[in-house]
């Protein structure tokens, strides 16, 4: 770690991986199988962090593995077209309804980034309406905390960011879709979109309420402005078809993320054929990439996918999470302490907190240094959680009750 810092800002190529939440060093990882991951010193854990969550399949998947492999062989990068970008293309077509055409892209970032970019072209618009506690990547639009009012604009939450990307970016409450109604109140006729992951990840597991979904869906359409899911995390994670197939409700634009590509670099974005027309080479929007569709990721979402067509994957998932959730759930119920664990499938965030967590608002009323004090004893026995109170924590197909 020591030298990672002296060449590498705070020692790592993502802050998540900083522990500054809990605190401590971080692991540094040497290999994976399974369930399990292995440090540089020798440790042994069971992870249910699983790459922040693309590893449904577990650790080094021998399908995936040897797709890899094959791929690698023939070729890294071409930087043209390949048919194994067509076969996934159609993989991901069949699963999303909402979905006719889908582009490639390199990360959930350059999805989100994308997808933005594309609402506001189709639409001519300028305005978007993104949630307070909702992270969709690095881009500069969506790095923004809330303003002092509800109508407020957002202003920059990173360096960098100039304050004219910030002020076209509206912030919504999660589970308040008044919060919205009220920006589209404002801002009839500016408003390109609203970007949302339908089930929250990135500040630990907070599940739609009934008819918040359907209530974003009724007022971008009221509105004609354009609904994204960010579906980074729960794309192929909370059922085949994702978070829209669990919940019933098409989103105009999805953003998918590294469970296609196996957990290798990738992201998509995709729609109907009518808003993709929009995209270069058919339109005037420009987005490209030279990694993009790179046929060794193509491989490995492929095999993925295919494994997680097969009956009763999605079923046997949710049975072991709800597992380990009523275990940990009765544990702690008998030493009195307050937890509060959010499930939907096979992910899950555990919040220390007497109350219901459905908001960023209770969401931080959660007792963080609890939770690192336990993040920290966990790790002594063995078991590898996310680094922070408020991510979430996976299962894959790879756990079981002894592992």
């Amino acid at each position: 770690y020591d030298t990672a810092k002296d060449v590498i800002p705070g020692g790592v190529n993502s802050p998540a991986r900083s522990w500054g939440a809990v605190g401590g060093n971080p692991l540094f990882l040497t290999r994976g199988s399974g369930s399990r991951v292995w440090d540089a010193d020798g440790n042994e854990y069971i992870d249910y962090v699983c790459s922040w969550g693309p590893l449904i399949l577990g650790h080094a998947n021998e399908s995936v593995v040897a797709a890899i492999t094959q791929a690698a062989a023939d070729g890294t990068s071409f930087g043209a077209p390949t048919e194994r970008e067509n076969e996934i293309a159609q993989l991901v077509v069949d699963a999303y309804e909402s979905i006719e055409m889908v582009r490639f892209v390199n990360s959930g970032t350059e999805a989100t980034m994308s997808a933005l970019r594309l609402a506001r072209a189709y639409t001519g618009r300028s305005k978007i309406v993104k949630f307070e506690g909702g992270y969709h990547g690095h881009s500069d639009a969506l790095l923004v905390a809330a303003g002092s009012g509800a109508l407020a604009h957002g202003v920059p939450d990173s360096a960098g960011v100039t304050a004219s990307f910030a002020q076209d970016t509206l912030l919504g409450v999660f589970n308040d879709p008044a919060s919205v109604e009220a920006h589209f109140d404002a801002f009839p006729e500016d408003i390109a979109c609203v970007i949302v992951e339908p089930v929250a990840g990135n500040m630990g597991v907070v599940p739609p309420h009934d008819r918040f979904l359907q209530g974003l869906r009724d007022l971008t359409e009221k509105h004609n402005s354009l609904l994204i899911f960010d579906e980074v995390i729960t794309g192929f994670r909370v059922e085949y078809g994702g978070a829209q197939q669990r919940y019933g409700i098409n989103a105009d634009i999805t953003c998918l993320g590294k469970i296609i590509g196996g957990g290798m670099p990738v992201g998509a974005y995709g729609s109907s054929a009518e808003i993709m027309a929009t995209v270069a080479p058919l339109g005037a929007m420009y987005q490209a990439g030279t990694l993009s569709g790179n046929p060794v990721a193509m491989a490995a979402g492929i095999a993925t996918l295919e494994q997680l067509q097969e009956p009763g994957v999605y079923n046997a998932l949710g049975a072991k999470a709800a597992s380990l959730a009523a275990g940990l759930q009765e544990v702690f119920a008998e030493a009195e302490i307050p937890l509060r664990i959010n499930r939907v499938s096979s992910m899950m965030t555990l919040f220390f907190n007497a109350g219901e967590v459905n908001s960023w608002e209770t969401v931080l009323a959660s007792d963080r240094e609890g939770f690192g004090r336990f993040f920290h004893r966990m790790l002594e026995e063995g078991v590898y959680l996310p680094p922070s109170p408020f991510e979430a924590m996976f299962v894959s197909t790879a756990h079981s009750d002894a592992i």
